[in-house]
């Protein structure tokens, strides 16, 4: 998993975390680290907020432990950069850190904006569970776009799955209805309900959201027991801003977060733990249906940190 994360990260890396890492290669802990730390977190997407915490906390450490040697400062910076991506994460390592029901119907609400990777995420968390031994069902709730349906049964396929879907133009929460009865009588272990991507601006599309609740909620009153928000990396702090709205409209879980490799700003997994409040349950780790990993946040921070070998 660890060359995993490494691959993933390789941009944010190379562009920002070799700097971080770099910080410490000096001979004593004084201010300047300190402020230069604080510019290259920033310079990495962390953002504000998240960067005085993981600062301030980590110079607390280091003052109150006595640390005088700065490489040992920078361990404490990973552990505490650790903690945070860990803070908001209740649920523990369960099922790749999601709630799944033993012998009940676990449902999954998939939301995000278009372009964020939200249906090729449903169909590699298909397979993902399909390949741990669950049985699972896709709802085909994105009706606004015809090309979404025919994406999902196309995924779908590949993942051995079946998708249920009505017409293109037709009513989300009749498509959830559906899906919902074919799961139960199938005795379907998960249901994973893609909604359409919608900006968080289009009211209309927020209210249809809340419908597809509404119709859960009728068949299992905890239903959905998951809302994953799938946020694309490469949009930095963009994503917070989105998620956000989210947050107010789809009682988001936990996020998926894609397209790590294709960006500078991996240090925004952090802004979206510490200022939403919420886990980060998966990353898309590359293009195939099988590239998907459960997030592991010591995982990720080695995976920031860690030097290429020097040649032989």
């Amino acid at each position: 998993m660890f060359s995993g994360f490494r691959n993933l990260l390789a941009k944010t890396r190379a562009s920002v975390f070799s700097n971080v890492s770099e910080v410490f290669d000096r001979t004593a802990i004084d201010d300047a680290l300190w402020e230069e730390l604080e510019e290259l977190l920033l310079a990495g997407d962390v953002g504000l907020e998240t960067t005085e915490a993981l600062v301030g906390a980590t110079r607390d450490r280091v003052r109150a432990e006595g640390i005088a040697d700065p490489q040992r400062a920078r361990e404490v910076l990973q552990q505490e950069m650790i903690r945070l991506l860990r803070r908001h994460d209740s649920v523990g390592r369960v099922h790749g850190g999601m709630r799944l029901l033993p012998g009940l119907l676990t449902v999954i609400l998939v939301v995000g904006v278009n372009g964020a990777g939200k249906t090729t995420s449903i169909a590699k968390l298909a397979k993902y569970l399909k390949d741990s031994g669950r049985r699972v069902v896709l709802a085909a709730g994105d009706t606004f776009r015809a090309a979404a349906i025919e994406q999902l049964q196309l995924w779908g396929e590949r993942a051995g799955v079946p998708v249920i879907a009505q017409a293109p133009g037709g009513d989300p929460a009749a498509v959830v209805f559906d899906a919902w009865q074919h799961a139960k009588a199938t005795r379907a272990d998960v249901l994973i309900v893609d909604t359409a991507g919608r900006l968080h601006t289009k009211f209309n599309l927020m209210e249809e959201l809340r419908k597809v609740r509404r119709v859960l909620e009728r068949q299992d009153e905890k239903a959905p027991h998951e809302v994953l928000l799938v946020l694309d990396a490469t949009t930095g702090q963009n994503a917070i801003i989105q998620a956000r709205e989210f947050l107010k409209t789809a009682g988001v879980t936990g996020i998926i977060l894609t397209k790590l490799d294709g960006t500078s700003k991996g240090g925004m997994a952090f802004a979206i733990s510490e200022e939403l409040k919420l886990p980060i349950r998966f990353v898309a780790t590359g293009e195939t249906i099988d590239d998907i990993a459960a997030f592991d946040a010591e995982e990720f921070v080695r995976g920031l940190f860690e030097r290429p070998r020097a040649a032989a």
